[in-house]
């Protein structure tokens, strides 16, 4: 890297601190959610939030979105919402001179850099496909034309964990498309007792813009250049494939887990390493990151037992099991 490109580079990497203190004057606390949905964006994949109603998921993901000077829609996922209400469909319309009526595109909530996909398990299968080609490719075909999204382009995904009555679990293999699975937890007596305050009298708060779209373009092309030793990838080669029943030297994962994770999280936890190292202004990878990351990475991706089930034994569990078994790279 030249010298005049790393200058940049670094004056990029050092506003990632300011964003951060931005959306701190709007959300009290949760910095741990904030960080994993930033290394998301920073990676170039989507996240699942979870959290029971009143914790502030969509207003953090729009106050994000007003830092990053990126557009944002928000869709409220319902029983009868159909795939056309988020990709757009086409409309009728005339030429006022020739008299010809022809049909038009018109784009939904997707074509933004920020979607936010609220209480996605509200809503049929059929629908919640619609975002499988959006998530994967980066881009829509309706009618047999293929149509680019935004970049940057992440979509957060947010459940309540606490009522499932009338709703559909998202399927494995969607599940998969996530790169993390982000749990909220409630504030703590001091953060809760700073929200009362701050948020029940007249003060607004002004965001500024820290960094535009393009900006976070060139971030996500500096998250792959950060340098991950041999050895680091090696430990997550082997986290990986243990997690897996057959053949896991954890009798942990044998006794309760049906299956294990693919591929993809070991694809997954490097590139979200590197983007947490990026985040925390460093250029390489150290242990802490991927020790950090095992959680929201492994845990929608490992699959439970009945046995697990019936017993409370939750992924958290199996995974802190796993770091402890497999000692980390030195």
């Amino acid at each position: 890297m030249e010298t005049q490109e790393l200058t940049h580079y670094k004056a990029l990497v050092a506003k990632l601190p300011l964003l951060k203190k931005e959306i701190a004057k709007v959300i009290v606390g949760q910095q741990e959610a904030i960080d994993e949905i930033l290394i998301s964006l920073l990676a170039g994949g989507h996240c699942l939030l979870e959290g029971v109603p009143g914790l502030a998921k969509t207003l953090m993901v729009k106050t994000m979105s007003e830092a990053l000077h990126m557009s944002f829609k928000r869709v409220q996922f319902t029983p009868d919402l159909m795939p056309g209400d988020i990709i757009g469909t086409e409309i009728l319309e005339e030429d006022h001179e020739t008299g010809k009526k022809f049909f038009k595109f018109n784009q939904g909530p997707i074509f933004a850099n920020v979607v936010l996909a609220d209480e996605i398990n509200r809503t049929p299968p059929k629908t919640q496909a619609a975002l499988l080609e959006a998530m994967q490719e980066k881009s829509v075909t309706y009618g047999g034309t293929n149509y680019e999204l935004p970049s940057p382009f992440l979509i957060i995904a947010t459940q309540n964990p606490i009522e499932q009555a009338g709703t559909y679990p998202l399927p494995e293999a969607q599940l998969d498309r996530f790169l993390l699975y982000i749990k909220l937890n409630y504030p703590n007596e001091q953060e809760e007792l700073d929200v009362l305050k701050g948020t029940t009298g007249t003060f607004r708060p002004t965001i500024n813009r820290i960094l535009s779209d393009v900006d976070i373009v060139e971030l996500q092309k500096l998250t792959r250049q950060v340098h991950i030793s041999d050895e680091l990838i090696e430990w997550i080669n082997k986290l990986v494939r243990a997690t897996r029943p057959v053949g896991s030297p954890s009798d942990f994962v044998k006794e309760w887990c049906d299956w294990g994770a693919g591929p993809r999280a070991g694809q997954a936890l490097v590139l979200c390493a590197k983007a947490r190292a990026v985040l925390n202004e460093r250029f390489a990878v150290i242990p802490e990151d991927i020790h950090t990351l095992a959680y929201p990475i492994f845990r929608h991706r490992i699959a439970m037992n009945f046995r697990a089930e019936a017993e409370n034994i939750t992924t958290d569990q199996v995974i802190g099991e796993l770091l402890k078994t497999l000692k980390q790279a030195k």
